[in-house]
């Protein structure tokens, strides 16, 4: 499993624990806001369906933020977008703590989310060009688990502040700890370097900035474009129907209590990590789109069980664990997939756009999650919703070619090998 970081270069592993730890402190602020809704909600007074607009104007934000970001770290390197996002985002955080009412909560995540998605988009290019093909799927998976990390992180945070700390202080100590991770920009500086990319053939101008953005819709590509886009939704819509309300859901269906809502959240964050592990295995054994599948259904019938049938609270405790897994083998696949879509001339804008267009359309889920509960409880809106999207995502991965092992132009010298990958992967995809 971990015998690909033995085999790494020194760039290899300080790219890889420089993403990771981006990626972490990113979910250690994300995941603050899930666990402190009911704290929101009695602090400003609004109902489920606000909640979730602020849940979903987030998502939307960092869509917007990531496929720009993707756009920036095309024309002017990764690694210096990866810095200017990891300092956005943790500022945002930070300044969140000392909104006074609802709207101005509101504008602050907004804001947040243009940092954390433009995070992930510049984090995921640096990581597929710096890795070596036959390990891209092992390291990208891997280091998506440092969200695990991140919302076990925030986990800790959320039962320490409001243990000791009263209800309307402890939310916004949490947020308060979101300026921690620009410190990382210092390691970030300092330890990453930016992939080789080849130069432009002859005198070819430089792409405008419009163009930049939206030439992953050029014909070539658009086919692409469109079903990554469905499956970015499918993903990211399965994954916030429940991640956004699963702490309300056992707080007011289960009525746990902090500590004890504390400790369902530790099974499913370990499975969480699992996962992605063991997607990252899979990944290149079994590849991209099997995967992907494979993932997705198991959810499927994961959520259902866990919130729609009358189990004992041991009983969901087990259950958790599956839960949590199988949540994480997607999103852990969707780094690999859509870089090994994108030739290197929009690289970075395709996956952008890709993974948060789905952070577009998903940010619908939790508000639809927070309307229907006005009909129905609370856990079977999480499970209709869960289910719908990771059909979407089913047969959107199902569209798409398989891309295991196909190398990425990483560097001038490598044009001629790589065109050859790509006739070969054009004319004869491989099989699994």
């Amino acid at each position: 499993m971990f015998s690909w970081y033995k085999q790494g270069t020194p760039l290899e592993r300080n790219t890889f624990w420089g993403c990771f730890a981006g990626w972490g402190l990113d979910a250690l602020d994300v995941q603050m806001f899930t666990l402190a809704i009911p704290a929101i909600i009695a602090a400003y007074g609004i109902d489920h369906t606000q909640a979730g607009a602020i849940s979903s104007v987030t998502l939307v934000s960092s869509a917007l933020g990531g496929w720009l970001a993707g756009a920036l770290s095309d024309r002017f390197g990764r690694v210096r977008t990866l810095q200017m996002t990891i300092l956005w985002f943790a500022s945002f955080t930070f300044l969140c703590a000392f909104a006074q009412n609802f709207p101005q909560l509101l504008v602050l995540k907004a804001l947040q989310g243009f940092g954390f998605g433009g995070e992930w988009a510049a984090g995921a290019v640096l990581m597929a060009e710096t890795i070596r093909t036959e390990h891209r799927g092992k390291a990208m998976g891997a280091v998506q688990s440092a969200w695990a990390i991140g919302w076990g992180g925030a986990v800790l945070l959320y039962a320490a502040a409001f243990s000791w700390l009263p209800s309307d202080m402890a939310w916004r100590t949490m947020f308060a700890v979101g300026l921690l991770p620009a410190g990382l920009v210092l390691f970030v500086r300092r330890k990453l370097k930016e992939p080789v990319r080849p130069a432009p053939a002859g005198a070819e101008p430089k792409v405008s900035a419009l163009r930049q953005i939206t030439q992953v819709f050029q014909p070539r590509v658009i086919r692409t474009t469109i079903i990554g886009a469905v499956l970015g939704t499918g993903a990211h819509g399965g994954y916030y129907a429940i991640m956004t309300w699963l702490p309300t859901f056992l707080a007011k269906e289960r009525h746990l209590s902090v500590l004890n809502t504390g400790g369902y959240l530790a099974v499913v964050i370990v499975a969480f990590w699992c996962g992605c592990m063991a997607s990252a295995h899979l990944l290149d054994r079994i590849g991209r789109r099997r995967n992907v599948a494979l993932f997705a259904f198991c959810c499927i019938v994961t959520v259902l069980a866990y919130v729609m049938l009358p189990l004992t609270n041991t009983e969901m405790l087990v259950l958790g664990f599956p839960l949590g897994l199988f949540a994480a083998g997607i999103p852990a696949s969707l780094g690999p997939l859509f870089n090994e879509l994108y030739p290197a001339d929009m690289r970075g804008t395709g996956v952008g756009f890709c993974y948060n267009f789905g952070r577009i359309a998903s940010a619908s889920f939790p508000v639809l999650v927070g309307y229907m509960s006005h009909s129905m409880s609370l856990g079977a809106a999480i499970g209709i919703d869960a289910a719908v999207a990771y059909g979407l995502a089913m047969v959107a991965v199902l569209l798409l070619p398989e891309t295991r092992g196909k190398r990425l132009r990483a560097a001038a010298p490598e044009l001629a090998a790589d065109a050859a990958d790509d006739a070969r992967f054009t004319l004869n995809p491989p099989r699994g």
